[in-house]
């Protein structure tokens, strides 16, 4: 099964190099600069599931890697326009497209370009990042992926791709409910993120804190609201899981968005807590705490915009 991952970063260097550990035929669409590091240094994972070097086949030009089964886009959400440009040329009369991006927006813009017939639902969940070597560190004990059929169907190349994944070195599963996976996973990551990012605080500091708590569970409240209001309320084991992080916070538990944040790097701000709550306004729920994360996040993202206008001009104004 030929097999192509857009990206070898943290989320799909990780994922697309245990595949190729396992034997299978994976290639790596990357930018230039990427793709020179991996090919000098190889793709190095560090885990603690077990270290890997890997030498995979690399590509800059989609149109030069064989005609893939399966894709898999593994960008961040601002990155989907040149993402979907990058793969065009690969998309084949039978390719399916896995997208393992946060929210829900993605899925409608894969549909307008490649056809909803090409597009996956697909999932993660992984703690990793790239160390300043260019190594992706591994931390945690969970590395799952999971893709599928939107309609909740068990299709031949869903199967097919189950199979050639069952070897691998990661929590890999086909699943026949991926939109309620999907939305299970942005509820999560949003009231999570939201808050997170709205304190600037792991989730115990924010916890801890007067009214920490309250703030935090009216985020989940408003991200199961909106879910419920769309068709897809939570599923309990989900609110089961929020309520025990609640009980008793895993020490210094945080979110990718706010480490982001604090190193100011760019965020999903629109498509993990913007879209939601667009969402949220066609079907009339409030969402306090989410606008106020979102306000947040958008002066976050004003201001950086602003700093390097300024830095490229060199104008500053300081009192």
């Amino acid at each position: 099964m030929q097999l192509l991952f857009l990206g070898a970063g943290a989320t799909g260097g990780y994922f697309g190099g245990r595949l190729a550990e396992a034997g299978l035929d994976v290639t790596f669409l990357l930018r230039p600069r990427r793709a020179a590091l991996i090919r000098a240094k190889g793709l190095i994972i560090h885990s603690p599931f077990g270290d890997a070097t890997l030498h995979p086949a690399v590509v800059t030009d989609a149109a030069r890697a064989p005609t893939p089964e399966v894709i898999f886009l593994t960008c961040k959400s601002y990155d989907l326009s040149a993402a979907m440009g990058a793969i065009a040329p690969a998309v084949g009369e039978h390719t399916a497209i896995v997208p393992l991006l946060n929210g829900m927006e993605h899925l409608e813009r894969l549909d307008e370009r490649f056809g909803a017939r090409h597009v996956l639902g697909g999932r993660c969940a992984i703690h990793s990042e790239i160390a300043a070597d260019g190594s992706i560190r591994h931390w945690g004990y969970f590395h799952r992926m999971r893709f599928g059929e939107r309609d909740g169907s068990q299709s031949p190349r869903v199967a097919a791709l189950a199979r050639a994944c069952a070897g691998a070195n990661m929590d890999c599963e086909a699943s026949r409910h991926i939109v309620a996976d999907m939305w299970d996973k942005w509820v999560m990551l949003a009231s999570l993120a939201g808050t997170l990012c709205l304190m600037r605080a792991d989730l115990a500091t924010v916890l801890a804190a007067p009214g920490g708590t309250a703030i935090f569970e009216a985020a989940v409240a408003e991200c199961a609201a909106v879910a419920t209001a769309a068709g897809h309320a939570p599923r309990a084991s989900l609110m089961q899981w929020i309520r025990g992080l609640v009980a008793q916070p895993p020490p210094e538990m945080t979110a990718s968005m706010l480490r982001d944040l604090q190193q100011g790097r760019r965020v999903e701000a629109d498509h993990v807590i913007g879209d939601l709550i667009r969402r949220a306004r066609s079907f009339d729920v409030a969402t306090p705490v989410l606008d106020a994360a979102y306000c947040h996040l958008k002066c976050y993202e004003a201001l950086a915009a602003g700093s390097a206008s300024a830095a490229a001009s060199g104008n500053s104004t300081s009192v």
